[in-house]
């Protein structure tokens, strides 16, 4: 896998439990120092015990954009940030007839909103040394939403088409700052289900393709392991049939 990005700072959100707290892991072992950001400090104090001295815990309310901004000012003093995956959220089983206009946005401010937050203050690094990697965990539940899951569907898919919205914004100006979409699959965390994937091994494929600076991954949107290409219309699909030309989904290398 070419193109590793020069690793500075890599921030984590979510980072107390569950795949942040994996992908915590998994970068501190392969190097990356981590600032991982949580509600809970002691949550918080459990990854730092496992992820070793390269974990540094910063409690934050990623639905709170002053609790972000005082959490990247305290990131800036043990280094530049490089990295973000935006993987905090909640998936509250609600019925729409027992959601309130409230908690439905309390979702979105956790599930959306932090993932604003926390990208627009990550920018401020990125845009300054030209570099960076942003990473939005997602799902989905935005194309085909289960049962009790309005405001948790709603939330990813808008995080889906932030991503898009990034490219659109960033892509010409800083090309060195590449924005994906991953979707880890359904895993055995307390957000997900008892016989799902272990959190660690999707942590392989997440902390790989957060350390993969490529600039044909701006905009690439990932399934556990393995690309997942864009819709393409007739014409293009033709034309490619004519050439003897076929686009191969990429895979990541853990």
């Amino acid at each position: 896998m070419p193109d590793t990005i020069r690793t500075r700072m890599a921030v984590i959100t979510g980072a107390g439990s569950g795949l942040g707290r994996a992908l915590a892991i998994e970068l501190c072992r392969r190097g990356v120092p981590v600032a991982g950001l949580g509600r809970r400090a002691d949550a918080l104090d459990e990854t730092a015990a496992l992820a070793g001295d390269d974990f540094f815990p910063i409690p934050c309310d990623v639905s709170d954009p002053a609790s972000v901004a005082a959490a990247f000012d305290a990131i800036g003093k043990h280094g530049t940030v490089s990295i973000l995956i935006n993987n905090a959220g909640v998936y509250p089983h609600r019925d729409i007839m027992d959601e309130s206009p409230d908690s439905f946005m309390q979702t979105l401010a956790i599930n959306l909103g932090g993932t604003v937050a926390c990208t627009r203050a990550a920018l401020n690094d990125m845009a300054e040394i030209g570099t960076g990697r942003i990473l939005n965990v997602s799902s989905f539940s935005d194309i085909a939403p289960p049962p009790c899951s309005a405001a948790y569907s709603v939330s990813k898919g808008a995080c889906t088409i932030f991503s898009r919205a990034l490219v659109a914004d960033l892509g010409d100006r800083f090309p060195g700052i590449v924005v994906s979409t991953w979707m880890p699959g359904m895993l055995a965390t307390d957000m997900g289900v008892p016989d799902g994937l272990d959190p660690a091994l999707a942590a392989t494929w997440g902390a790989a393709l957060a350390l993969w600076q490529d600039p044909s991954l701006n905009g690439a949107v990932f399934e556990m392991d393995r690309e997942i290409l864009p819709p393409r219309g007739m014409k293009s699909r033709l034309r490619d049939a004519l050439l003897l030309r076929r686009r191969q989904p990429r895979r990541i290398a853990p």
